[in-house]
């Protein structure tokens, strides 16, 4: 498989696209918002990740009128949800492979004079967890 390359853009380029002074993309740079990439001669290089999250912070910024600090709160808050949300689509994938193998029907006990299988079983729990429900409400 070869390797694909991103494409990266200079400071000023960034800068005349998004109609910025090339010193605000700094500021941004200097307050922690965006993290450009190096050249090997020290120049920014924006991706299009950095892009994007430069749009996130204009918008903020220009339409919502959140000052500097509150776009970092914000992009934090973001960023841990996004790492949450990967954690619970983990987790449900996780349970999902659980309930497929649980779900399969084994016997619960040999000694029994009739077999019951664990999906029998689980069945006849959450009924009677629903209508102990409906008892109390």
């Amino acid at each position: 498989m070869a390797k694909r390359s991103k494409a990266a853009y200079m400071i000023s380029a960034v800068a005349l696209q998004y109609d910025l002074h090339p010193q605000t993309l700094r500021l941004y740079e200097r307050e922690g918002l965006l993290k450009p990439s190096r050249s090997d001669g020290n120049t920014r290089l924006y991706t299009e990740e950095d892009l994007e999250r430069l749009e996130v912070i204009l918008k903020l910024t220009r339409d919502l009128g959140v000052n500097l600090a509150g776009v970092e709160i914000i992009l934090n808050m973001r960023e841990k949800m996004e790492e949450m949300q990967r954690q619970i689509e983990q987790f449900v994938a996780s349970l999902n492979e659980e309930l497929a193998h649980h779900s399969r029907p084994q016997p619960i006990s040999s000694n029994s004079l009739v077999p019951v299988s664990r999906s029998v079983g689980m069945m006849q729990l959450s009924s009677q967890a629903a209508k102990a429900k409906k008892k109390k409400a």
